[in-house]
């Protein structure tokens, strides 16, 4: 019974991030693009690399991954319900 909440809790909050990223809501894709060329920007500066930053991951990528992530919390939440079962 401690499995199942487990998993019908975390199932549900991994899959609303993930669905909240892959259908770039408020453009939650974009705004993790532009998070990750500032970081590698700042990584490089403080390497002392003065040069372009790096295309670290797109938009198109974040939305994947967001992807792949709602699929799991889908699956987390069935097997929580199976779990009650």
């Amino acid at each position: 019974m401690g499995g199942a909440i487990v998993l019908l809790t975390v199932g549900p909050a991994v899959l609303l991030a993930g669905s909240w990223v892959a259908l770039n809501i408020r453009g939650s894709a974009g705004a993790l693009e532009r998070r990750a060329a500032a970081a590698a920007e700042l990584a490089m500066h403080a390497r002392g690399d003065l040069g372009p930053a790096r295309r670290v991951a797109s938009a198109a990528f974040y939305r994947f991954a967001g992807s792949v992530l709602a699929l799991c919390g889908i699956v987390l939440t069935l097997g929580g319900l199976l779990e009650l079962a």
